[in-house]
């Protein structure tokens, strides 16, 4: 459905509030390109309702049709509880290191 490009990384804007406090509106990550994760990482994805948006969430659990995700601020945040589970071939990357705002700073896991 959504290929996956040979570049392994992608590089990511964080815009709004949805994420807050873990990310934060202007910060720039790099993503690891790859549909793999697991709860608690924080993913880059192609919206399922919206076309042409790519959005960041949290992964919370797996789903059989696919994971269930939500945002760390969730009165800003339009999310699995609004869209239901996200297919996994929407998947794009796991955020893994902010390089901007200086310094840079890495998700843990």
């Amino acid at each position: 459905m959504f290929p996956m490009p040979s570049w392994p990384l992608l590089r990511v804007a964080i815009a709004g509030e949805s994420m807050a406090p873990t990310l934060s509106d202007g910060e720039w990550w790099i993503a690891w390109r790859t549909r793999k994760c697991r709860p608690g990482d924080v993913v880059v994805f192609d919206h399922p309702t919206r076309s042409g948006m790519v959005a960041v969430k949290r992964v919370v659990r797996p789903d059989r049709d696919g994971w269930w995700v939500e945002g760390d601020n969730p009165e800003h945040s339009a999310d699995s509880r609004h869209f239901g589970p996200l297919p996994r071939a929407r998947v794009l990357g796991r955020l893994v290191w902010r390089y901007s705002p200086w310094p840079p700073r890495r998700l843990t896991r």
